[in-house]
């Protein structure tokens, strides 16, 4: 999906403290009117979008209401009823990627740091890196006396 953002994405966390994004597109056709040899605005689609983790985090905090945006990812129908029992539905672009449209705009992009994954290690692992409470493994005569593995 290809359009504007009709407001700025909505960011929320959910009970897990999971990010989440919201925010709605709207996508306007141009067509060319032959009788006025003129280009027009078609009619418009609104398409209700989310996305999850670091890019609703990313999206919310880079992107604005008027924001030419590509959006690809998944359409999935959620479904509910009303208090009055009147059953509802409405399409949702669930977001894999969100980005600028660079046609008429240009960006500066930056990439976000993510935290090192931790791991534990067991204190005898050869294959662990040094750290200053760690040294180096000693080489072994397999070939890997500059510390690199043998692979």
């Amino acid at each position: 999906m290809i359009g504007n953002l009709v407001d700025d994405p909505e960011l929320r966390f959910t009970a897990a403290g999971v990010p989440v994004a919201r925010f709605t597109v709207a996508s306007t056709p141009r067509i060319f009117d032959r009788e006025t040899n003129a280009w027009r605005d078609g009619e418009p689609t609104f398409l209700d979008c989310s996305c999850w983790r670091q890019l609703a985090e990313n999206t919310a905090g880079s992107l604005t209401k008027g924001a030419r945006v590509v959006v690809a990812g998944r359409l999935r129908t959620d479904r509910w009823e009303t208090p009055e029992g009147e059953k509802r539905s409405r399409m949702v672009l669930e977001a894999d990627e969100v980005g600028a449209a660079l046609s008429f705009a240009t960006v500066t992009l930056t990439r976000t740091s993510r935290p090192a994954p931790q791991r534990e290690t067991a204190p005898d692992d050869p294959w662990a890196t040094a750290s200053p409470t760690r040294p180096a493994p000693p080489a072994t005569d397999a070939g890997a006396s500059d510390g690199e593995a043998p692979f």
